[in-house]
């Protein structure tokens, strides 16, 4: 997963269709109070903050790529006044929990990662059995009307210098390509569904705060000195495409991938029938895997 350069404060005071949105996923996790529970790219830790408080019998765990988020997160969410939440700078693809969570939580953070792989086989490994994953993330189809305009900017005579070897950073997955993932992994899944969605801003200025502190694959290329200058650029072009509604709000079409399930006992029966065992003169020989206090270990064995 790429590192870009966060201003965490600027994030903090733009971010208010994502926390939004975290709420309505929030939502539909059904806590009951005690969960262990992990969120993943928690940015600011806001959200992180508002699962904490639902969950007075367990703990939260936030965790993100960036050492500016968590630091303002550390900052705006002490321990000393929020004994059950912490923050650690941890990769989504190299996650390094085992049987620790009862749920994972993730909201518009996933798109940034290009390789899901690693990322699920380490949901799988951090959740106990029974837990569920709940994330959303840009699917396909996501922010197409912005994208667009980007690809303009980034092809004209004025920008196109700063772009050279540019690649597009970010995974928009489908639902077929979501579930063979989680499948892969040992999930029992519940639901995969692409949800069109509208993000709204406080008109100019909002959808420029929103392109600032987002779009940083493509606004981290421009020199400082000209970088307000191709946002407002961008955010013009966009307008003119989508004007502002009468209330003076920007809207965004974008599209949400969900994804919901399940770390389930059948699952793990199911990948544990496929270990081989052979044997060589008297030897009993295998990667052999075996259930100790309700957790999944490998170890060889001979006798």
């Amino acid at each position: 997963m790429n590192t870009y350069s966060w201003n965490a404060k600027d994030y903090e005071r733009n971010s208010e269709a994502q926390q939004k949105w975290a709420r309505e996923l929030i939502a539909n996790l059904n806590l009951t109070g005690v969960e262990d529970i992990l969120d993943l790219g928690c940015g600011d830790g806001k959200v992180t903050a508002e699962i904490a408080r639902l969950v007075g019998g367990g703990s939260v765990v936030g965790v993100d790529n960036s050492r500016q988020m968590i630091d303002l997160a550390k900052e705006r969410y002490s321990q000393n006044q929020h004994p059950n939440l912490s923050f650690q700078v941890m990769d989504a693809g190299d996650l390094s929990f085992e049987d620790c969570f009862d749920v994972v939580f993730s909201n518009a953070a996933l798109h940034w990662v290009k390789n899901h792989k690693p990322v699920i086989d380490g949901l799988y490994k951090s959740l106990r059995f029974g837990g569920k994953i709940l994330l959303r993330m840009g699917g396909k189809g996501d922010a197409e009307g912005i994208i667009s305009i980007m690809d303009e900017l980034k092809a004209s005579n004025q920008w196109a210098q700063y772009f050279t070897e540019f690649e597009f950073p970010f995974s928009f997955l489908g639902v077929d390509e979501y579930q063979a993932l989680l499948k892969a992994s040992g999930f029992s899944i519940k639901r995969v569904e692409l949800m069109p969605k509208d993000m709204t801003h406080n008109g100019k200025p909002g959808l420029e705060g929103w392109i600032r502190t987002t779009w940083l694959p493509y606004t981290e290329r421009i020199p400082t000195e000209k970088r307000g200058m191709f946002i407002e650029q961008a955010a013009a072009k966009y307008l003119d495409k989508v004007p502002l509604a009468a209330d003076g709000k920007a809207h965004v079409a974008m599209v949400m991938l969900e994804v919901e399930a399940e770390k389930s006992h059948k699952a793990i029966a199911k990948n544990t029938s496929q270990v081989g065992i052979f044997f060589a003169g008297n030897r009993l020989s295998s990667g052999l895997t075996f259930y100790t206090n309700n957790r999944l270990q490998s170890g060889n064995f001979s006798r």
